[in-house]
């Protein structure tokens, strides 16, 4: 009898799992989401895992899961789990499944961003290099190779998504997913070709049959069931293309990219907290922060002339820690608006102008009335009768109340503690070692000669940020009109350019975000004889978005394209372009990996005096022992030119402190009003990025290998290991 019972129990526990996953879904109507037959208003926030260590993802999940977010949205980057064509990598910080599986112990649900076109200030938008090199390939548009590409990794994507269970109807945490992304201004420039392709990625999703809905971002009128939906700083204007989609926000910008030459961009969590109210009381249900946690462009992974630091100014920083007041007030804010949750998704509200640029939003049923105050005004405060009372209500601000009585919160009034970066030291000085990187000389070492110029990206594959171009100039005693110099000219597409003439550095030229092409224009000295040029082009990141004319992003061209012309001779100018130059993919120090600890062995360090020290193409090592505590740990370089870092190994990213921020910053920025990227940019004068993160988890307790290599001449004495608290 026993056996029988326990028979039963079991064949019911199994019933009661088969119903549970049948009527588990994620289905839509015009005011939200449907979850297993439940609208929600929810709150998202991204949090890209490879920008950050696993040992970090729980702690900034629990964070999310605090702050009053109800999902995870990331990205999925193709250029990262297939680094060989059909060879995946899903280890590690791109652990995807690891991560997901995370976001849903803590209680979440996800949201799945496989593009697979990222953007994301991302190196080549996510792409892998090895694709531009497929036959007839054209990207994201109507071209059939890379649309079998393209297939190929999204549905091997969504079977190991469906495999791992990770799809709520299966009983994970995955509710949207998305294809193609902000393709919407692509299919407007190329036409027909760009309307087939997103078209056809439409249907090639959802024929995936994932079992939960799928989105297109700025993307207008995509075919059904397909959800389109805004990214921008404010999308309460926006509408979806059918009138029963919902109002999805899939990235509210908390800042913007940090770019090399620039100031740091802030966005006031004022405005932050305006945009979304106004969004959730014109009828939006779901707002996705992008980012909650920016993190770090760690290894080569920055898009062009990004920084390795992608803070955000996200309601975490970039080293883990909350940032307040984002943090705290808009976690008031979502708590104000759950309140308000079910009146929101039962009616449509009723509007009513209480005075110029004031406004009154009232959700009311016959169990709850919610009512959102709003001033639209930037400059003046407005004071509106509601009810029976009176509100004031500072500018540019929405106040919400839950009971249509009760001021819960307004957008434009901070409780939350503030919060600024501190950074202490606790590794004051290191005992460095250094190692010299000889420049290049034709026919010497790994080289290859070619007749002229050749394009970077297609010499290295993206496999190093430099190659060397090399070449010889046979000087004659009647050659020379000014002494011992000439002018050497050197035209480049980009992005940095150090220039070195019989082994001495003659000077640097370098680009930016918005031309990244560069010109070198110097005297240099030449000795009678032959003279030895050596070009070293310095890729800063590929470009992750962009078409232009029809020209897509992966046809942009990177290094020394010329003409490179030597003026001032007695004959007039010499063109150098159109003779024979010889090559070097990357640098000595990076073929014997000399950044890890076999490696490093490989080459002769000296110290001491001997050290090298504010010389251009130099490496140094030393050691150090992890800092008690857990606080995060950055490394001050202030004091260093352009070059990488690397700890225990492990690429931190490019540094590039000589790179002084330029244009129009403030010291305090004021929040009313309309945002944007340049409005509120704070440290010019300054680098624009000094602290370089090093996360605890790549650490040992002792004899930890940090390897500098800088291209420039910094000064290696000043580096500093910091800790940072709030």
């Amino acid at each position: 009898m026993g056996n029988l019972l326990r028979i039963e129990s079991c064949v019911i526990i199994l019933f009661l799992w088969v119903l549970s996953s049948v009527s588990a879904s994620v289905t839509y109507d015009h005011k939200s989401l449907i979850i297993n037959g439940q609208r929600r208003i929810l709150f998202s926030g991204a949090i890209h895992y490879p920008r950050s260590t696993p040992d970090m993802w729980p702690g900034l999940i629990q964070k999310a899961k605090e702050g009053g977010l109800d999902a995870v949205e990331t990205y999925v980057f193709w250029n990262g789990h297939e680094p060989q064509p059909g060879k995946f990598y899903f280890e590690d910080r791109f652990d995807l499944v690891k991560f997901l599986k995370l976001v849903h112990e803590a209680g979440l649900y996800a949201i799945l961003r496989i593009g697979p076109f990222v953007c994301a200030e991302w190196n080549f938008g996510g792409f892998p290099v090895w694709l531009k090199y497929v036959r007839g390939i054209s990207f994201r548009t109507d071209n059939e190779p890379f649309k079998a590409a393209m297939q190929r990794f999204t549905e091997h994507i969504v079977n190991i998504m469906k495999a791992e269970r990770m799809f709520e109807p299966l009983g994970g945490p995955i509710i949207l997913a998305q294809i193609e992304n902000e393709y919407g201004p692509v299919e407007w420039e190329l036409g027909a070709p760009g309307k087939a392709y997103s078209d056809w990625a439409a249907k090639m999703a959802v024929g995936l049959k994932t079992g939960v809905p799928w989105v297109m971002c700025k993307q207008d009128d995509p075919p059904d069931p397909i959800i389109n939906t805004c990214n921008g700083y404010y999308c309460e204007g926006f509408t979806p293309n059918q009138k029963y989609k919902p109002k999805i926000w899939t990235e509210n910008w908390t800042g913007w990219l940090t770019e090399y030459g620039a100031g740091v961009p802030k966005r006031p969590v004022e405005d932050i907290s305006y945009a979304v109210t106004r969004f959730i009381e014109n009828g939006g249900s779901v707002v996705n922060y992008y980012m909650f946690h920016g993190g770090t462009n760690f290894g080569r992974t920055s898009g062009l002339f990004v920084a390795t630091s992608y803070d955000y100014d996200a309601f975490v920083d970039e080293f883990g820690l909350l940032n307040q007041p984002k943090w705290g007030h808009m976690k008031e804010l979502h708590g104000a608006i759950k309140q308000c949750e079910s009146a929101l998704l039962s009616v449509d509200p009723e509007v009513t102008w209480l005075g110029k640029n004031l406004e009154a939003r009232v959700f009311k049923t016959k169990s709850s009335c919610a009512a959102f105050l709003g001033n639209y005004d930037p400059k003046t405060w407005g004071k509106v009768r509601f009810g029976n009372a009176e509100y004031d209500l500072p500018p540019w601000s929405v106040s919400i109340l839950p009971d249509c009585k009760t001021v819960a919160f307004n957008t434009a009034k901070v409780n939350a503690p503030w919060t600024e970066m501190n950074f202490t030291p606790v590794i004051k000085w290191f005992s460095w070692q250094s190692y010299n990187e000889i420049p290049g000389s034709p026919g010497a070492g790994k080289t290859f000669s070619k007749f002229g110029l050749v394009e970077q990206v297609n010499t290295t594959w993206d496999s190093t940020d430099y190659l060397w171009y090399m070449t010889e100039i046979d000087i004659k005693s009647h050659d020379l009109k000014n002494g011992h110099s000439a002018h050497l000219t050197v035209m480049s597409a980009g992005h940095v350019l150090h220039v070195f003439v019989n082994g001495q550095y003659s000077g640097t030229a370098y680009g930016s975000l918005g031309d990244n092409r560069l010109t070198f224009s110097q005297e240099v000295e030449l000795f009678v004889g032959s003279n030895k040029i050596a070009l070293l082009s310095a890729s800063v990141g590929l470009p992750n978005v962009g078409v232009f004319h029809s020209v897509h992003f992966e046809t942009w061209n990177v290094g020394v394209l010329g003409p490179v012309t030597l003026s001032g001779l007695s004959e007039g100018a010499r063109d150098l372009s159109k003779q024979t130059w010889y090559y070097q993919i990357g640098l000595k120090g990076e073929f014997s990996a000399i950044y890890t600890e076999r490696g490093s062995t490989s080459v002769n360090w000296v110290g001491g005096s001997a050290m090298a020290n504010k010389r251009p193409l130099t490496w140094y090592k030393t050691t150090f022992d992890e800092p008690a505590g857990n606080d995060p740990l950055a490394l001050d370089m202030l004091s260093m030119g352009k070059g990488q870092i690397w700890i225990n190994g492990h690429s931190i990213g490019r540094h590039w402190p000589a790179y002084i921020a330029k244009g129009n910053c403030v010291d305090k920025c004021n929040y009313a009003g309309t945002y944007t990227d340049t409005k509120c940019r704070l440290y010019c004068g300054t680098p624009s990025q000094r602290w370089f993160h090093v996360p605890r988890g790549w650490l040992k307790p002792t004899g930890n290998l940090l390897v500098v290599f800088d291209e420039m001449g910094g000064d290696i004495g000043y580096v500093a290991l910091t800790k940072e608290t709030r």
